[in-house]
């Protein structure tokens, strides 16, 4: 099984493009997600809401059928893929050019997610959770996205400690290269994700945003999700996730400002505005 050649070819010469951040929208298909209490849990609803946000200007879409929130636990495998396969299948079959990424830890849930037109696989345990996972991804020709998280969803904001923070994460990152390569991983399908708020405080937050270019020596794609985090919430006094979108924004602005090359949103609209907006002042020229 080999994910879609030309879909392969399109995200790549995406990711060449280094004059424009790239903008992912976020569709939650849990009943429980924290940034929108559920509202994708229908297929049709969330199929609706993904065509909606490629017409908005997504370059990629990131399809999730477990809740990663902190506190929470496991979904049941094949509630998972009940939950994500529709809505991808759905999606290509009204849009066959939409680049699909699928969040999922576990390989038979990134299987079916491939078969039905996914082309990346988005794992916030970094590939270490389901070691079938990573082998997938290989034979499937996919791109990876490696996120860190300190332990698991359900435990990750508990105990959050670092030896030496952000180092402990690029040392992270440089051993989970090194192993994905290793296997056959192809070096330029590696993407790295610090994992906001997945193990981390508020202020290391915002230290992981503001000093995102010390990842840049890894020479790797940058992804950063700060979409409506608790972090956020914090610092604008607003409880509610789905009410935090400028401050989202601001945050979205200063990860393109430090090298992201995508970033990970609920609102793609407002998002694809920022994003065109900070790339022109950086390059002084519209």
């Amino acid at each position: 099984m080999i994910a879609n050649p030309s879909l392969i070819a399109k995200f790549s010469q995406l990711l060449l493009d280094n004059h424009r951040t790239k903008v992912m929208g976020v569709i939650n298909t849990t009943p429980d997600s924290f940034s929108d209490g559920g509202i994708n849990f229908s297929p049709d609803v969330a199929v609706a809401n993904g065509l909606s946000m490629l017409e908005d200007g997504a370059d990629v879409l990131d399809i999730g059928g477990e809740s990663t929130r902190p506190g929470s636990d496991y979904t049941d495998i094949e509630e998972e893929i009940r939950r994500i396969s529709p809505v991808i299948s759905g999606i290509c079959s009204q849009r066959p050019d939409a680049v699909i990424s699928v969040d999922t830890r576990r390989m038979a849930v990134a299987k079916s997610a491939i078969e039905a037109g996914a082309i990346i696989v988005n794992d916030v345990s970094g590939f270490r959770h389901d070691p079938e996972l990573a082998q997938l991804a290989v034979k499937a020709e996919a791109f990876l996205i490696v996120m860190h998280m300190l332990g698991v969803p359900r435990t990750m904001q508990q105990d959050v400690h670092y030896e030496s923070f952000p180092e402990d994460i690029f040392i992270f990152f440089e051993e989970r290269i090194a192993h994905l390569e290793n296997i056959g991983v192809s070096p330029e399908k590696i993407i790295l994700d610090p994992g906001i708020g997945f193990g981390k405080t508020f202020d290391q937050n915002l230290i992981l945003i503001n000093r995102l270019e010390q990842f840049r020596k890894l020479e790797k794609p940058l992804l950063v999700g700060p979409s409506r985090k608790a972090f956020l919430g914090k610092i604008v006094e607003e409880p509610q996730p789905s009410k935090r979108d400028m401050a989202t924004m601001a945050a979205v602005s200063m990860c393109v400002c430090r090298g992201a090359s995508i970033v990970r949103v609920h609102d793609v609209k407002s998002a694809v505005q920022i994003c065109k907006v900070t790339d022109a002042i950086l390059r002084e020229k519209i």
